[in-house]
């Protein structure tokens, strides 16, 4: 199977990130994210690729070169003027042919079952057939409205709350027909979602949307980058790291290693501000700062800490009598939790 990789972005708004590479050659555990995105399309059976590529087009070719290391044949199509995400792929109209085909773009975090799309589209014998996500926030992306047979009727492009209908997602994954790249103009900028997709609809083409499951993310900012790190070292984001690749230790999840009789979390407004207040009262105790807040007695050993990835505070009391540990432990909840009013 044949698939098409959206790969001539310069992503702007990632720069903070990607500095001058471009944004799909930005790491995700330790390889680049077209890498991954590689993967999944061997893995799935689409191991013939072309990548539409521009910005610092070189830094993406000399990486993958042929696809043989990746276990894929790769090619490339350079865009010398900038042709939107349709008029890219249709400057790929040599490599796909006559053969329905798989567009995704290099730099999104996903693990889809691709090959799910392809035979849906295929059994449908539709024009166009969208890879959908279902997403609580949906405002920063293209929605699709379906009906039960998850034929699209509208799109509605990045809308307001007020005219949120649907939690469906354009994620920018396709299956396409040939002939439905026919109405895409030569060498031209064209755009899937505000011209293809509307022209299909308005010809009563048929175009499918088809909720799939998994994870998906849209890698466009800082934010949902750390998002996509956080998910794919939690496992919620599937994907496999480089063999070199090290994550760093979780100091948190050391902390909470600690033999303590009993632990609670404390969430707060401000950590820094908390500890403070707490450090100021506990002063007369004899409290040690070296490491949080320690309180060591006879009786008991106390920790108080702030959490490194949340606004919380841990607080973690050890004794040979647990209760008399629950106890102290929620306690000094109850003054933290006065002091965060």
């Amino acid at each position: 199977m044949k698939a098409v990789i959206m790969a001539g972005g310069e992503g702007k708004r990632l720069k903070a990130v990607s500095g001058e590479r471009p944004k799909p050659m930005v790491e995700l555990l330790g390889k680049p994210m077209m890498e991954h995105i590689i993967e999944l399309l061997k893995n799935q059976g689409f191991t013939d690729i072309c990548a539409a590529v521009k910005y610092r087009a070189e830094d993406i070719m000399e990486y993958f070169g042929n696809g043989e290391k990746f276990g894929v044949n790769l090619s490339y199509r350079v865009e010398k003027e900038a042709l939107g995400t349709a008029g890219g792929v249709k400057n790929c109209k040599d490599f796909y042919g006559d053969e329905d085909f798989l567009v995704i773009s290099g730099d999104a975090a996903c693990d889809f079952r691709l090959n799910e799309l392809m035979e849906k589209h295929k059994e449908e014998k539709a024009a166009v057939s969208i890879a959908l996500h279902r997403d609580s926030e949906p405002l920063s992306y293209g929605l699709a409205v379906t009906d039960e047979g998850s034929i699209v009727h509208a799109f509605i492009e990045k809308p307001k709350w007020q005219r949120v209908v649907t939690d469906l997602v354009n994620t920018g994954i396709y299956v396409i027909s040939p002939s439905a790249m026919e109405l895409v103009p030569d060498g031209q900028p064209y755009d899937f979602g505000k011209q293809l997709f509307p022209q299909l609809l308005e010809s009563g083409r048929k175009v499918l949307g088809i909720p799939l499951e998994g994870y998906w993310c849209d890698v466009g900012t800082p934010l949902s980058y750390y998002k996509c790190c956080v998910d794919a070292l939690s496992g919620c984001l599937k994907i496999n790291p480089a063999e070199n690749f090290i994550p760093a230790k979780d100091e948190d999840a050391e902390e909470q290693a600690e033999n303590s009789s009993f632990c609670l979390e404390c969430p707060c407004k401000s950590r820094a501000q908390l500890m403070g207040a707490l450090s100021e009262a506990l002063l007369d105790m004899g409290a040690d700062y070296s490491d949080g807040i320690r309180l060591v007695r006879p009786r008991f050993n106390m920790h108080i800490s702030p959490l490194s990835k949340t606004s919380a505070l841990r607080i973690a009391v050890s004794s040979e009598d647990t209760e008399y540990a629950k106890s102290l432990a929620l306690s000094a909840r109850e003054l933290a939790e006065a002091f965060n009013l």
